[in-house]
């Protein structure tokens, strides 16, 4: 007969990061559900998936706490953040997998990760679907630029041919541990920068392409105009299309509301926690290189309790004195 367990039921579960949670394939079936949620709202109407990124676990737990479906690693803030470099194609395919690991672990909701070109051709992407999946993400991003890739919103695109992307996302589907087409399997993201390349026309016909070939998702990268938008939205009805808002970049910034109505089921603001980050780090630095205290800041700051709330030290704490008895002992 097993021995009682001397910790509250619920208790280990909660302790996120430690204790058991979702497993990964829990975490694709649940961002498959708000996938299609996103293009199934009320008289057929799109109600999109919001989609923050984060550069570290602190950013992917404040976007859970927020409320969010699904968090996006993004490849541009990992570049930036983690490593203080640009966004050309500098990062490695185990670097980005090992801390994809960390931020699946970090948060109960999805995590999408951009895979970058990933990283070589054909059988260099179906190694970064095993290791992303072993990771835990819930989906990947794949593109269709030449490495080294740069950001969407630079310029100087160069792209692998057409067919050769079609052959790295089938092959990228067909790694999958479910299976191409599964409702629990990893979610494929194809990427096209074809609009910086070649204008506005292959960038569709390459989603097409993309979408044949097996993408779940299509992401046509810095469409410049709200007429742009509008295109892709209409010819690449009937597959969940991403827009990217990147502040201060090339693609318009609207209303979530008028993104669904171009077309748009995932909105993507990948880098907007960073950047906010960003400019209040600066700010606290600045106040203490001038003033040299922080206390008249406090407001400006999480307080002592919000932060060790938001990494569960009261749970984990309880979890500490519970597990400190023998199995079988009383309560």
């Amino acid at each position: 007969m097993p021995h009682p367990s001397p910790w509250e039921p619920g208790l280990l579960p909660s302790l996120t990061g430690v204790g058991p949670g979702p497993s990964a394939r829990d975490k694709r079936v649940a961002l498959r559900s708000a996938l299609a949620a996103a293009g199934a709202g009320q008289g057929g109407a799109i109600e999109p998936l919001v989609l923050p990124g984060a550069t570290d676990a602190l950013g992917a737990r404040l976007i859970e706490e927020a409320g969010f479906a699904a968090v996006y690693a993004t490849g541009a803030g990992l570049a930036n953040a983690g490593f203080g470099l640009p966004d050309i194609g500098l990062i490695s395919q185990t670097e980005v997998v090992d801390h994809a690991g960390r931020l699946a672990e970090a948060t109960r909701v999805p995590l999408i990760c951009d895979a970058d070109t990933g990283y070589g051709g054909p059988l260099a992407a179906m190694r970064t679907v095993r290791l992303l999946e072993r990771a835990g993400v819930a989906g990947l991003q794949l593109e269709d630029q030449e490495m080294p890739k740069r950001c969407g919103h630079f310029d100087s695109h160069t792209l692998i041919p057409a067919g050769h992307m079609q052959t790295k996302i089938a092959a990228a589907c067909e790694a999958r541990s479910a299976g191409a087409g599964a409702d629990d399997g990893l979610v494929i993201i194809a990427r096209t920068d074809a609009r910086s390349a070649d204008g506005i026309d292959e960038a569709i016909e390459r989603g097409r392409a993309y979408a044949e070939a097996g993408a779940d998702v299509l992401f046509i990268e810095a469409p410049r105009t709200v007429g742009e938008l509008a295109l892709v939205g209409r010819e690449l009805a009937g597959v969940p299309l991403i827009v990217n808002v990147v502040e201060g970049g090339k693609t318009p910034q609207l209303e979530l509301a008028e993104y669904a109505e171009l077309g748009f089921g995932v909105v993507l603001f990948a880098n907007y926690l960073m950047r906010s980050m960003h400019l209040a780090g600066r700010e606290a630095l600045e106040h203490l290189r001038e003033h040299g205290e922080t206390a008249s800041r406090a407001d400006r700051m999480a307080g002592w309790s919000e932060r060790q709330n938001l990494f569960n030290l009261p749970r984990f704490s309880a979890a500490e004195t519970a597990l400190d008895r023998e199995l079988g002992s009383a309560t």
